[in-house]
């Protein structure tokens, strides 16, 4: 049998595709719909198992197959049903909508974040609404902050709440999701000051240990050098300034600044040597002991105590198991560094955190690991690296070398994902890392471990000063290469398609080996022709009508209709219009006529010109002069309910429908509409639909010319039969 063959000649490892076959579980439960679409694929991969084995017998044919066959379908529906579970278990419903109510919780975590003066709390009380126990989390501000506010205390308080927000466009965060997994049924801030029922006990041991870390560093560095430094030893990123942690972020270094495998395996690889050496010094037990398992047995306890101590978040758990892997295989003496191994930790994490699968942090922190094991495990990598009779410098060089190849290897691998997530990628990541990562790995961390060691007898100062200075190189790296002309290109939201292309083409080069693997270049370059032909969308409209963007109308400006102080919605526009130009509100582009409750614009795309009425104000509007303003154009959008007498030739993106479709996003010359809603499906944290929405336009029916906007005049006018007294009384809600 051919496939046998190929899969004998090719040494087919089955355990890294197990690990990917759950992971694709994982997503398939993400993208398919709902409940029926989910078991219909268990019962697949069930009747595939069952029917692999049933028609290849155990008879010592097809051996490759059989197994194969049998563990990926397992493996996906494991997947599933692991994450599935997960979401029965721990997700929570939000609550119906915004409300401001007065509450009474315990704390539960306490994170404080002196960059934004805020400390963020997440409390466990009751829903007002039903009573039902729920976990929120608000922020408060400094000024009312207390100390004794800490984990284990009552509180009351009152507080603004708002259900968790879906995307606000396709493509976008959907924190919805992720405050679903957390279990968390709201967010909002404290509109007063926090009465203390009863004080907490500043939490566990833990808690109290990492704060006290974070303030000690804090106390002894200021500034976004002190919050660094405090991230370093604490985790505690609260206290990094918003520009600097941008400049890290455009210069691609913002991963040092979260604990990830780098600061794991620093501090475990540092405890090994250190214990090695150390235990070493005592003949007696050299003799007596295989001192390699006791100093991994030693690096071990440092990384779970690091963990611990810096929140054992996700992808520090991550880090930590698969260091602690690398020990054990060091001190079995085998392969350390091995997709095996990866596949294990990857399992691990899976079974327990199986949403991270979709999430950035756990695809860029098992991209790049993969990537660094399938580079050095290729021959002619084996190779360039192999020890040889030459001088210190040309071997330095060879390593310098192999130090830059293995940072562009890296960066050519989170590029898909950065563009997915983020519709970002940065240009020179991979040369600044070259420099950013030695000197965190080998100057700054050590220097942060001597001044906590020396502060103990006093005499840390030195040490902190040194640290400073380090820490201001860094940040004048970042700064520097994020000033570079094309430090950071921005991309129109890729599609799922040209992802999932990016993806198998990555994982085919780095499971298979031989030249086997170099067939994953064709999907890879699909994708990357598909990213060529990417265009932005012609229309943004928040889920909410709030925010509305045009793009193509100005060279290098985006148009929004309200130059408003959020920057998480101005960044969220530009993101998903792959735009890095200036904002421009659309009442001042060419040709725009607006008054103070909406604006036209026409936009010509695919040899067609398209009207837009977009509504600015909530006032009340004459209805018959909306019904004619509506008719005349194409595309109506509004934040507000408009009347059934509204009746554009297109589409009316009125709050009624937003609220089934979520944000929109029109492409004009092919006439077709992607929305949130698709995305969703029936998942716990979605409640919106789609019901009877066709996301392709209809064919434009005649071109009625628009009637003049004008500013808002009373509902009754004398001799005008526009609309009665008692209809223009009505709030515009009661239109519909």
């Amino acid at each position: 049998m051919g496939l046998e063959n190929f899969l004998a000649r090719a040494a087919f490892d089955r355990a890294p595709w197990v690990a990917v076959g759950f992971a694709v579980g994982v997503g398939a439960w993400f993208v398919l719909p709902g409940q029926w679409d989910w078991l219909a694929l268990l019962a697949t991969c069930l009747a595939a198992a069952l029917g692999t084995m049933a028609l290849l017998r155990r008879d010592g044919q097809f051996p490759y197959v059989r197994q194969s066959l049998v563990l990926l379908a397992l493996a996906l529906a494991g997947g599933c049903i692991a994450v599935w579970s997960k979401s029965a278990l721990v997700g929570t419903p939000a609550i119906p909508g915004p409300v401001a109510v007065e509450l009474a919780g315990r704390v539960l975590t306490r994170e404080e974040q002196p960059a934004e003066g805020r400390v963020r709390l997440v409390l466990a009380t009751r829903e007002p609404a039903s009573g039902r126990a729920i976990r929120v989390r608000i922020n408060l501000p400094a000024k009312w902050d207390r100390a004794e506010i800490s984990e284990g205390a009552l509180v009351r308080l009152r507080a603004r709440l708002m259900p968790p927000a879906p995307p606000m466009l396709p493509g976008g965060y959907d924190f919805a999701r992720s405050a679903w997994f957390d279990g968390l049924a709201a967010t909002g801030s404290a509109l007063g000051e926090v009465t203390l029922v009863s004080p907490g006990e500043a939490g566990g041991w833990l808690a109290r240990i990492k704060r006290g870390l974070s303030d000690h560093v804090r106390s002894r560095l200021a500034g976004t050098p002190g919050g660094i430094a405090a991230a370093l030893a604490s985790g505690d990123r609260g206290a990094i300034a918003e520009a600097d942690e941008q400049a890290m972020r455009d210069a691609g270094l913002t991963h040092l600044l979260s604990i990830s495998g780098l600061h794991v395996s620093a501090v475990i690889a540092a405890a090994y040597v250190l214990g090695l050496r150390l235990l070493a010094l005592w003949p007696w037990l050299a003799l007596r002991v295989r001192l390699p398992i006791m100093a991994a047995a030693i690096g071990a306890l440092a990384g779970i105590a690091y963990t611990l101590v810096t929140g054992a978040e996700v992808p520090t758990v991550r880090s930590c198991v698969g260091a602690v892997l690398v020990l054990l295989a060091l001190a079995l003496g085998r392969e350390p560094l091995s997709l095996r191994m990866l596949a294990v930790a990857a399992l691990f994490v899976m079974l327990l955190w199986p949403e991270a699968v979709v999430g950035p942090s756990f695809q860029m922190s098992f991209a790049s690991v993969i990537a660094i094991v399938a580079l050095h495990s290729a021959e002619p990598v084996r190779r360039f690296l192999a020890v040889r009779d030459e001088p210190w410098w040309r071997r330095g060089m060879r390593q310098a070398v192999m130090l830059l190849g293995t940072g562009l290897v890296i960066e050519l691998a989170l590029m898909p994902i950065g563009l997915f997530h983020f519709h970002r990628a940065g240009a020179y990541g991979a040369f600044a890392n070259v420099i950013a990562i030695p000197l965190t790995t080998f100057v700054t961390m050590p220097l942060v471990a001597l001044a906590l060691v020396a502060d103990t007898v006093g005499a840390g100062a030195p040490f902190w000063w040194l640290t400073g200075k380090s820490l201001d190189l860094l940040l004048a790296l970042a700064h520097w290469t994020a000033a570079q002309p094309g430090a950071v290109n921005r991309t129109p939201a890729m599609g799922s398609g040209s992802y999932a292309l990016f993806l198998a083409g990555a994982l085919w080069l780095a499971l298979w080996r031989g030249r086997v693997r170099l067939l994953g270049l064709l999907p890879a370059a699909l994708a990357m022709a598909s990213l060529a032909l990417l265009r932005p969308p012609d229309v943004l409209i928040s889920g909410d009508g709030h925010q509305v963007a045009l793009t193509g109308v100005v060279p290098d400006q985006l148009l929004v209709l309200r130059e408003g102080r959020s920057s998480f919605a101005r960044d969220t526009l530009a993101e998903m219009a792959g735009m890095d130009g200036a904002f421009r509100a659309i009442a001042e582009a060419p040709g725009a006529q607006c008054s103070a409750d909406f604006c036209r614009i026409d936009l010509l795309r695919g040899r067609r010109t398209w009207r837009l009425l977009i509504g600015r104000s909530h006032d009340m509007v004459p209805e018959r002069e909306l019904a004619a303003a509506c008719e005349g154009v194409d595309i109506v959008v509004s934040d507000r309910w408009l009347p059934r007498s509204c009746q554009p030739a297109l589409l009316k993106a009125d709050r009624n429908l937003l609220a089934q479709t979520g944000g929109l996003a029109i492409d004009l010359e092919h006439r077709a509409i992607r929305t949130v809603a698709e995305t969703q499906g029936t998942h716990g944290w979605w409640r919106g639909g789609v019901p009877g929405f066709d996301r392709t336009y209809p064919r434009a029916g005649p071109q009625n010319q628009p009637a003049p906007l004008r500013p808002s005049e009373p509902a009754h006018v004398a001799g005008s039969p526009a609309v009665s007294p008692e209809l223009a009384s009505m709030p515009a809600k009661a239109l519909n």
